[in-house]
């Protein structure tokens, strides 16, 4: 299965780096992030967190239908948390639909406590995404996310996260507020028991004339075997863009 996988998403990339040799197209590298300080660090699955504050950087150089994606989280200790590095291309770019392939490597630090002193490990994740986003207006979306994570090291976990999200951005609150509210219901199958279905609320506001917001977010499983049963989670924060 995960050399299959491996072919699948190789020969997705040469196709697309034949086309973009080909498109004579110049275009400039479109820079974009945020920075953001999180009461309970929310994992890139939304199931799994930190349960305490974490400083988090997205990042975004994009060049035509290529872009890296990066984003690292750090405690407030300073010690690393995660470390995505995304890599994606847009098989399809249309103003109404996209649709991206992606490839991570990820590292995920860890803390254990030992008889004499913690231990803080990190472990090898590759992450193989395919996404499509439909847009039904300038400021709405709907979109399924589908990756398959493979652990590299003893004592990860591999399996699928399947996500189905809606936006809606930009939404007035006055002269100078906007409002923007994020729905997902998603799945997760990993191994050692780690499945199930939950559903998660995000609601920012953001100012429109500095490029600052603040967020709310919830999580609440819906069915799960995951052990110890997962609890109703919530996050708070702060955030810079750029």
């Amino acid at each position: 299965m995960r050399w299959a996988l491996f072919f699948i998403f190789s020969f997705i990339a040469t196709l697309a780096i034949c086309k973009e040799a080909s498109d004579s197209t110049k275009s400039p590298i479109a820079i974009s992030g945020a920075v953001s300080l999180n009461s309970n660090g929310i994992a890139p699955i939304p199931s799994f967190t930190y349960r305490k504050p974490v400083i988090t950087a997205n990042f975004s150089l994009r060049k035509n239908r290529f872009s890296y994606d990066p984003q690292l989280s750090y405690g407030l200790d300073l010690r690393p948390w995660t470390i995505d590095n995304w890599f994606h291309y847009k098989l399809i770019d249309r103003p109404k639909f996209e649709l991206r392939t992606g490839l991570n490597a990820a590292m995920f630090f860890s803390e254990y406590k030992a008889p004499d002193d913690t231990i803080w490990q990190g472990q090898r994740y590759i992450t193989f995404e395919l996404a499509g986003t439909y847009k039904p207006t300038r400021t709405s979306s709907i979109g399924l996310t589908v990756w398959y994570d493979k652990g590299r090291d003893h004592g990860t976990i591999t399996g699928y996260f399947i996500n189905l999200v809606a936006d809606k951005s930009d939404i007035g609150l006055g002269k100078h507020i906007l409002m923007a509210i994020n729905v997902q219901t998603f799945y997760v199958d990993y191994t050692d028991y780690n499945d199930g279905l939950f559903i998660s609320s995000k609601i920012s506001f953001s100012s429109a004339d500095i490029p600052a917001f603040v967020f709310f977010q919830g999580i609440q499983p819906l069915i799960s075997n995951i052990s110890p049963d997962p609890v109703f989670q919530w996050n708070v924060g702060i955030g810079y863009s750029f």
